[in-house]
């Protein structure tokens, strides 16, 4: 546990700094679970409990319309949270389901943890409230690039971006994340 606790501060202490206790005392507010490649951790219409920090592995965030079509909303690996994020600070159901692509192992915050965590530890607040803003621009940045971006514009932003994702995930679900057809995603590749 302590590899795992050495990931999450330094995780974290990209942004603030923490005192050996103060990583005890947070680390307490954590639960540890490992999930199999194609396990679903989040069903869409299910309770969301947690919010999850990805120690290890890689996971999908998606949702399914009322043609049973799947729409990928976004890729989550090492150092990432994911989660429904509607559905776990409402506390109501998903709208959105996260399976995992590879084995994966993540530590788990309930909504009242986080809230005690925000509540003794005021940094962590400015801590969460960072990590949310960077969410925010990164969901604007993706909804503005499938509003302004050609599928071969966005594909050059996954690669400059996210350059370790195009070797983790198969060519189905990329083709999917960039909103084309895989015989598209041929033809750009």
């Amino acid at each position: 546990m302590n590899a795992i606790k050495d990931t999450l501060r330094a995780h974290i202490e990209k942004i603030i700094s923490l005192s050996d206790e103060e990583i005890s005392s947070l680390f307490n507010h954590f639960t540890f679970q490992e999930f199999k490649k194609n396990e679903l951790i989040i069903a869409a219409g299910q309770p969301v409990k947690h919010v999850y920090f990805v120690i290890s592995g890689l996971v999908k965030l998606t949702y399914t319309d009322s043609d049973a079509k799947e729409h990928l909303i976004s890729f989550a690996m090492e150092d990432w949270w994911e989660t429904d994020f509607v559905a776990f600070y409402s506390q109501s159901r998903a709208t959105l389901s996260l399976k995992c692509i590879e084995n994966t192992q993540m530590l788990c915050l309930t909504l009242e943890n986080f809230e005690k965590l925000c509540a003794q530890m005021h940094k962590m607040e400015h801590f969460f409230l960072k990590k949310s803003i960077a969410g925010h621009i990164g969901s604007q940045q993706r909804i503005l690039s499938f509003l302004t971006s050609s599928a071969k514009e966005r594909y050059e932003q996954i690669i400059k971006n996210q350059p370790s994702l195009i070797q983790r995930i198969p060519k189905t679900l990329l083709a999917s994340y960039l909103g084309v057809s895989r015989e598209t995603l041929s033809r750009i590749l």
